[in-house]
């Protein structure tokens, strides 16, 4: 067996600060060597039995238990600076259809200098939480476009749900799609036909004419391009939004939504 490698693997795992104490004559000042460890040369670590090179590495751990939690903080921090770098790839990847797909509603300013794309479901209670902040973060900035990707995942009344929205702006505009979504956000009732047909009509949209459309192709492209790009983005949750370069998978909060837009700004 490799004592190189174990070696390495362990220091990833202990941010490197157990490795050093292995082979170094004095630890680190924030850690405290154990008796056995601190006078062990590299050429007396490679003698030790699997055993003895595993009760060495446990001991510095019991003695230093703090190692492990900068050592996870250290690794959680790693692996979100390669998900944005990955996430900046599939976004260039993946441009035309995420910014300019030519079937979502597109609102806000039209010419904003920022775009957030919001992929979400009817029935995500994220995705609720995060509706009224999303719309004072649009009107207060006044310089952000925005995109809603209806994409459905939370079972068969998050597809009628979402078919239903389609299918009204589809037949009758964008005005009548985004007054259907602002209720639907906060709507509490049924999410099935008879309930969306209830809705509309109290928002005075031709109910008939949107649940005729229903079932057309030109709707069901629409979720399926939806949920084809979802899966590109390796988008798996409600609500994710992209943000210019940025994946954000989750609610975020106001606050936090206006620091990512000014950071994007410089």
């Amino acid at each position: 067996m490799n004592r190189t490698a174990i070696l390495t693997g362990v220091g990833i795992i202990v941010a490197g600060a157990a490795f050093t104490a292995l082979v170094t004559p004095a630890a680190p000042p924030a850690y405290a060597a154990t008796a056995e460890t601190a006078q062990t040369s590299p050429a007396e670590i490679g003698r030790l039995s699997d055993e003895e090179f595993g009760a060495r590495v446990r001991s510095y751990l019991l003695q230093n238990p703090e190692v492990i939690f900068e050592a996870a903080a250290i690794m959680e921090q790693r692996q979100q600076q390669m998900q944005t770098a990955n996430d900046g790839d599939l976004i260039s990847d993946n441009s035309a259809a995420i910014f300019d797909d030519g079937h979502s509603w597109v609102g806000g300013n039209l010419d904003g200098d920022i775009t957030i794309v919001e992929f979400m479901d009817y029935r995500c209670g994220y995705c609720r939480r995060a509706f009224p902040e999303v719309e004072e973060l649009i009107a207060s900035d006044g310089n952000i476009r925005v995109i809603i990707k209806e994409f459905p995942i939370l079972g068969e009344e998050s597809v009628v749900a979402a078919r239903f929205a389609i299918a009204a702006q589809q037949t009758l505009g964008a005005d009548a799609y985004k007054a259907l979504h602002d209720a639907m956000m906060s709507y509490n009732g049924d999410m099935s036909i008879t309930g969306m047909t209830s809705l509309a009509n109290t928002l005075d949209l031709d109910a008939d004419k949107i649940t005729a459309h229903m079932d057309n192709d030109d709707v069901s492209a629409v979720i399926a391009a939806n949920r084809a790009l979802g899966e590109q983005l390796q988008i798996s949750g409600t609500p994710t939004f992209v943000m210019q370069d940025q994946i954000l998978r989750g609610y975020v909060p106001l606050d936090g939504m206006r620091e990512i837009v000014a950071d994007v700004r410089g």
